[in-house]
Formats: C-alpha cells, structure tokens, sequence
C-alpha cells in the first residue's frame, strides 16, 4: 500500500530527496504516485511535520 501525503505539507522538499523511486511530485502540497511508491516509509521517516501516512 502507497503513502499519502497530507494537507499539513508544508512543501518542504526533504521527502523527495529521500524516495529511492522518484514517486514524489512537488506542489503546493506534495502528491506521492501510488503507482510508483514502493511502501519503503523512507518519505514518512523524514517530514519535519509528519504528515507523510501508510494509505
């Protein structure tokens, strides 16, 4: 199952450094391609206001 990226995003940038697939589109709020996510968690490990969650 792919995470979700919530509307406490804050646009940071830090997520999509961290997604070894590249599932991570920018924003206003970032948006994580379901399609692509691997469910490794390695975005949720890293947002400052977590709002990165398991779908």
């Amino acid at each position: 199952m792919a995470y979700k990226i919530g509307e406490d995003c804050t646009a940071c940038g830090t997520c999509i450094d961290e997604c070894p697939v590249e599932a991570i589109s920018s924003g206003d709020i970032y948006k994580i391609d379901a399609e692509i996510c691997t469910d490794c968690g390695s975005c949720a490990d890293v947002c400052p206001v977590e709002a990165i969650h398991p779908a």
